[in-house]
């Protein structure tokens, strides 16, 4: 599957003073922070609903009426009161610990050895069957995390005399395609015994076990295209045996559940990629699969055995909770640590805030309901690599757009401007600092006037190696402007359609693998034809 990405062509001829008009995006309620510790003000929150699979798996603090249900969750995977016994199993999810782990002392469950060979098949089913016939849900998420997740980890195997000789004797090529042959087989026993319980209606999924898992730090060292077409991206839990994206481990979910935790602050350089790290996974594994994509959130950074964690910022649990459906997410599994709070004593304050994100969200629910499209001018991944932190997303639905906008690198009294646009439509909105914008637009709102204008163009590094950042200066409203990158034989060896803004547009280009030499960037507008000369040194 490729992750469809809209950007309509069009041209518009100015956007003057009149302004574009908007429905009233202020949300009706306006959220008043919790101000006591190990708390959570359900209450004074109104009661909303929205059309996704949205699972409370954080703290009640004694509430026994299952408010997360009332205000925008559909599931509970922490229970309180009398709702293990009460609560419809449509609303009921468990996340499923130890699968790997609680049957005893086996090879598959040594943290170091993580060996598919060896173990006593028959006390793993029998576990595996008692703790299933224990569950009644709606979803069931499996949490294994018990493989060598490289390679090179698999083969350090091979000298470790704990493994069998059979499996030390063979090649590193067989060695390591058994291993993850047999070890997808047992992932996909503990849902087989699993669905031999529950049945086939239950939605079931598997923490962090996706196409593409969680990373950091290499998201830029690939072009988006080779994230979502190169099989090498892909793990292998998820594979077939010729290495695409199957097998039976992948069959046996119904649900995509990757684990973008964040585990920078705000104040690390890194931290401040957080949104585009997020949507980088959501993205990514829609490329990779049809299958619904629910990611698990923590409004923590990332560090589930530090007593000392702390909360995300609130800005950053408030987009955290709207940005993903904007990408296509079906749901989200908000996750805390089971043993959080214990004795500590903490403000909740941002668990509000992704409450709140939800509430401002579900004012525009009606938008993601029945045939809607995404509007993703760029990918998460190519927005990390432009360095840039705005971040802009837009559904659409019955001649209406509704628009997510938020720069998470700006500073507190920074202005962003942002240039929304779709078809025919363009709309330019000043964003103040970090704040998080979310408002619906009539697409049949367009004004014309004078004819654009592509006035001006640069471009860096030059000489380039994998990428261009292009600088575009336009004059009355927006064009459309045809780049190409063409070689001496006049051959054209990469191309993008881009909207040039008046004022001045930011575009980022990543390039293919090219010979070292001279090419020439050209942008086509419809009055006039500027070329540069580019020196490629790879």
């Amino acid at each position: 599957m490729t992750l469809r990405i809209y950007t309509t062509t069009f041209i518009l001829l100015i956007i003057n003073a009149i302004p574009l008009k908007a429905q009233n995006c202020e949300p009706a309620y306006k959220l008043s922070l919790v101000t006591s510790n190990n708390t959570i003000e359900w209450n004074k929150f109104p009661e909303f609903t929205l059309p996704f699979k949205i699972v409370y798996n954080g703290p009640r603090f004694g509430d026994t009426q299952s408010q997360p249900l009332k205000h925008g969750f559909s599931h509970l995977a922490s229970y309180s009161g009398n709702e293990p016994g009460s609560l419809p199993v449509k609303n009921r999810a468990v996340l499923w610990y130890g699968v790997a782990t609680n049957a005893g002392n086996h090879p598959w469950a040594d943290n170091t050895l993580r060996s598919p060979w060896g173990n006593d098949t028959t006390a793993y089913r029998n576990y595996w069957d008692a703790y299933a016939g224990s569950v009644h849900a709606d979803m069931v998420c499996l949490d294994v995390e018990r493989f060598q997740r490289e390679d090179r980890d698999i083969l350090l195997l091979k000298s470790n005399t704990q493994i069998p000789q059979e499996y030390r004797n063979l090649s590193d090529a067989d060695f390591l395609k058994t291993y993850k042959r047999d070890m997808r087989w047992w992932h996909r026993e503990a849902i087989n015994r699993l669905r031999g319980k529950i049945g086939s209606e239950p939605l079931v999924s598997a923490y962090s076990d996706v196409p593409v898992r969680n990373t950091w730090l290499n998201i830029t060292s690939n072009t988006w295209q080779d994230w979502t077409t190169n099989p090498v991206r892909t793990h292998y839990l998820t594979q077939n045996e010729a290495g695409n994206v199957g097998g039976p481990y992948y069959e046996g979910m119904d649900i995509l559940a990757p684990s973008p935790y964040y585990y920078y602050g705000y104040d690390n350089p890194f931290g401040k990629d957080y949104l585009t790290y997020l949507l980088f996974h959501v993205e990514v594994n829609r490329a990779w699969s049809d299958k619904p994509v629910i990611p698990f959130v923590w409004l923590r950074i990332h560090d589930s055995y530090d007593k000392n964690t702390p909360f995300i910022t609130p800005f950053m649990a408030e987009a955290t909770a709207i940005f993903p459906f904007f990408s296509g997410a079906a749901g989200l599994w908000i996750w805390e640590n089971p043993f959080f709070p214990g004795d500590r004593q903490e403000n909740y304050g941002t668990y509000e805030h992704f409450i709140y994100g939800l509430y401002r969200l579900s004012e525009f629910k009606d938008m993601f309901e029945g045939q809607h499209e995404l509007v993703i001018p760029a990918t998460a991944r190519d927005l990390m690599a432009q360095g840039q932190g705005t971040v802009w997303r837009g559904v659409v639905k019955d001649n209406h757009i509704l628009v997510a906008a938020h720069n998470a690198h700006a500073a507190d009294n920074e202005e962003t401007v942002v240039n929304f646009y779709h078809g025919n439509w363009h709309k330019s909105v000043t964003l103040k600092g970090k704040e998080i914008f979310l408002c619906k637009y009539d697409l049949n709102d367009v004004i014309t006037g004078e004819e654009s204008l592509l006035a001006e163009v640069t471009l860096f590094p030059n000489p380039a190696k994998t990428e261009l950042n292009i600088k575009l200066i336009g004059v009355n409203g927006m064009s459309d402007v045809a780049f190409t990158l063409i070689n001496t034989k006049g051959q054209t060896v990469t191309g993008k359609n881009i909207k040039s803004f008046s004022g001045m547009t930011n575009e980022f280009i990543p390039l293919p693998h090219l010979s070292p030499g001279i090419y020439f960037a050209r942008f086509v507008s419809k009055n006039q034809v500027i070329t540069k000369k580019v020196i490629i040194n790879q």
